[in-house]
C-alpha cells in the first residue's frame, strides 16, 4: 500500500518509518513536513494512505484534507493530543494514534487498513482484475436503506454524496443512504458518465443543466432537478478536457 508520511518532527518522521518497516505490505513513497509540501506530492504520487500530524505550521491535518481535491487516501492520524479524536473521525479517519506511536497499537491500526482494504475488494467483487465489472448508465443496483428497497437504474442517479461512510444517492425525490464510502463508488462507476466533481461529490454528465464559471477558477454546475455542484479549480481542468472537442 503506497504510503505518505506527514509530520512537521523529523525524529518522529523517523521512528514512524522505523515502526513500519515492520509491515511489509506498507509501501513509504514519500515525507512531507506540511501542508504545503504534502499536497503535491498527493496529486503527483497518489498515495493510498496518509500516517497524518494534526498540529503542523499554516495548514493543520483537517485542513490539509480539506484541500486535497478529487480522491482521497485512507488516513490514520498521528498526534501527540488526545482532544482531537471525534474530530478525527468526522473526516473518515481510520484510526487515531497517540505519540509516541507503540508498535502494538501500530499494527491495530494496520490492521483496520488491511480490513478495509479487503471490504473495498469484496464491494467490488474480489480482486482489481476482469472480475471488476464497470457500472454504467444501464446497469441496475439494488438499494436498501432502512425498509426500504429500490433496483434503480444508475443513469436515473443524477449525484452521489459522501455523508461520512455513507454515500447518499439522489434519484427521482429519493435520497436513501447506502454504506459504501465515495472512493470505493469512484472506482466502480464509469467515468464517462460519472464525474468526481469534488471532495464530497459525484455527478452524473447527463443530468447537467448548467454550467457556470466559480471561485477560483472551479465552476458550478446546476443539475436538472436544481441540485448546484460546486466543481473544484483541479477538476475542472479535467471536467473541460473530458467535455471538449
Amino acid at each position: 500500500m503506497k504510503t505518505l508520511i506527514i509530520d512537521d518532527e523529523r525524529l518522529a518522521r523517523n521512528e514512524l518509518r522505523r515502526l513500519l518497516e515492520n509491515f511489509p505490505k506498507i509501501q513509504i513513497i514519500g515525507e512531507a513536513a506540511n501542508a504545503d509540501e504534502a499536497l503535491p506530492m498527493i496529486d503527483e504520487l497518489e498515495p493510498e494512505l496518509l500516517f497524518l500530524d494534526i498540529q503542523m505550521p499554516g495548514k493543520n491535518g483537517f485542513e490539509l484534507l480539506q484541500a486535497i481535491e478529487g480522491k482521497t487516501p485512507e488516513v490514520i492520524f498521528t498526534t501527540a493530543f488526545d482532544e482531537y479524536a471525534i474530530k478525527a473521525f468526522e473526516f473518515n479517519a481510520l484510526d487515531y494514534l497517540l505519540k509516541p506511536v507503540e508498535l502494538a497499537r501500530l499494527s491495530e491500526a494496520i490492521h483496520r487498513v488491511e480490513e478495509e482494504q479487503q471490504h473495498a475488494n469484496e464491494i467490488n467483487g474480489g480482486s482489481a482484475g476482469p472480475a471488476t465489472k464497470t457500472l454504467g448508465e444501464n446497469d441496475q443496483v439494488f438499494v436498501k436503506d432502512g425498509e426500504k428497497c429500490w433496483f434503480v437504474k444508475l443513469g436515473k442517479v443524477r449525484l452521489f454524496e459522501s455523508m461520512g461512510n455513507y454515500v447518499r444517492l439522489y434519484f427521482d425525490d429519493q435520497k436513501p443512504l447506502v454504506l459504501k464510502s465515495l472512493n470505493a463508488l469512484e472506482d466502480r462507476l464509469n467515468p464517462a458518465t460519472f464525474f468526481r466533481a469534488n471532495r464530497k461529490h459525484i455527478i452524473n454528465l447527463q443530468w447537467i443543466e448548467k454550467i457556470e464559471p466559480w471561485f477560483s477558477g472551479g465552476l458550478l454546475v446546476t443539475l436538472r432537478g436544481g441540485d448546484k455542484i460546486e466543481i473544484s479549480r483541479r477538476q475542472a481542468i479535467r471536467f473541460k478536457d473530458l467535455l471538449s472537442l
